[in-house]
């Protein structure tokens, strides 16, 4: 009998990793080629890993949470009439060869640790791997003990190495301090003390509800930029009249002649990407004190589920479509957005966000930057108003359909005057709209 390795696909440019979410067969059942196997998770896109091969299950490398690299080795399926011969050396990869070789190097600086309740990981944000639980849970490492930790790894994430120092460390700690500390760092570089929560009191009468994995990711993002970023903000008010009238005399035709709709969203979107030419300073990161200049306009469409989750399907080189083209985009990102078919790349690489608060009849909003970009744009509802029309001829009322921009940007970087005049460009380009456009 074979044995196949049943590796993480690669998934896209920008991801390295996922998170295994759950199992969809069990060690001993049978597969078929293509028939999915597990379901994972990038950031905010969920997919399935199917099989390559027919054969059975014969055994599971990872388990739900885990984080996988990309290419890593996550499951080993017998097949049947081969010869012995592997895709490839399967007992390299096995968590628990990683798990021994970790045991032993605790064992050489074992810390003397006074809990032996195992952390619950379903509690934390962060993402912990399969060697560095192994050890916490031996060794007594509490959830809030690793959370303490300043990690050496990608993003911050705490690596073998740090566990094992930090076991060290403590084994030098005084028996009375040991457990509760943290390992020795100057005033300078530690972490800033996690602000404790509020204490709150429930009755039998209140309903206690578990975080999606999604909603935890998307708190912990929020609070991130929130804390990352100096928030400010921008609002012009924008007469769009000739934009709806040209909407609502094209859209039948529109989706006649191309099988999709017009929506509002495509033209924003294209007034957007001109403008974000004209200002390329607000498609733009920091990297500590390091500006980078971003070269494509990748706009983030921010998008609200049915669950009452967020997600922001990305239009790459949005600077390049016409209307028809970025029409087809955006219906196509929506779609599938709603029926949970994205795929992680097209999440990624995102330079500046644009979100609709108007869908849900808000006619402003102070959106949070989507990091590491340094800008957002919220568009609000459109409104049938009253306003003062100028003419040649005098003034009169009139009238007209008009909305709100709120341009949310980073006072680190963008300065009133850039953030002004972005938001302005863009409502100069929607108010210049032609309505004789042709589509």
């Amino acid at each position: 009998m074979a044995k196949f390795e049943l590796k993480l696909p690669k998934m896209g440019e920008s991801v390295a990793e996922a998170t295994i979410t759950s199992w969809l067969k069990e060690v001993g059942d049978t597969i078929e080629a293509d028939e999915a196997v597990l379901e994972i998770a990038t950031d905010k896109v969920d997919s399935e890993v199917p099989s390559e091969v027919d054969g059975v299950l014969i055994e599971k490398l990872f388990n739900p949470d885990d984080v996988v690299q990309v290419g890593q080795t996550i499951a080993i399926i017998e097949i049947k009439g081969g010869d012995e011969s592997s895709s490839s050396s399967a007992e390299t990869s096995k968590p628990e060869a990683m798990v021994e070789e970790a045991e032993e190097m605790v064992t050489a600086g074992k810390a003397v640790s006074g809990s032996t309740t195992s952390p619950d990981f379903s509690e934390s944000t962060k993402f912990y791997s399969p060697l560095v639980k192994n050890i916490a849970k031996k060794e007594g490492v509490s959830l809030q003990e690793l959370e303490r930790l300043e990690g050496t790894g990608k993003e911050g994430r705490v690596t073998k190495n740090d566990i094992l120092g930090y076991l060290e460390e403590k084994a030098t700690q005084p028996k009375s301090t040991a457990g509760v500390a943290a390992p020795a760092q100057s005033a300078q570089s530690a972490p800033a003390a996690k602000k404790p929560s509020a204490p709150i009191s429930v009755n039998g009468e209140d309903e206690i509800i578990e975080m999606s994995r999604m909603g935890k990711m998307i708190a912990h993002h929020m609070v991130e930029s929130v804390q990352t970023s100096a928030h400010v903000q921008s609002f012009i008010e924008v007469d769009v009249t000739n934009i709806w009238n040209w909407r609502n005399k094209n859209k039948n035709a529109f989706e006649k002649r191309e099988g999709e709709k017009l929506t509002f969203t495509p033209i924003f979107m294209e007034a957007v990407a001109k403008a974000i030419k004209d200002f390329p300073m607000i498609n733009i990161a920091l990297d500590g004190d390091k500006i980078i200049k971003r070269k494509n306009i990748n706009l983030g469409m921010a998008a609200a589920l049915g669950n009452g989750d967020l997600i922001v399907p990305v239009i790459k080189n949005a600077d390049r479509l016409n209307l028809v083209g970025m029409a087809k985009a955006v219906n196509d990102l929506a779609n599938r957005a709603r029926e949970n078919k994205l795929k992680p790349d097209d999440i990624q690489g995102g330079t500046y966000t644009v979100t609709n608060v108007g869908t849900f009849g808000s006619i402003m909003g102070t959106p949070i930057i989507n990091q590491p970009q340094v800008a957002i744009l919220a568009l609000g509802a459109i409104r049938k108003v009253p306003a003062v029309i100028e003419t040649p001829e005098g003034d009169f009322i009139g009238i007209r359909y008009k909305m709100f921009l709120s341009h949310s940007y980073d006072h680190r970087v963008v300065n009133g005057a850039l953030g002004g005049q972005f938001v302005q460009r863009v409502a100069n380009y929607l108010e210049a709209f032609d309505k004789n456009h042709e589509v």
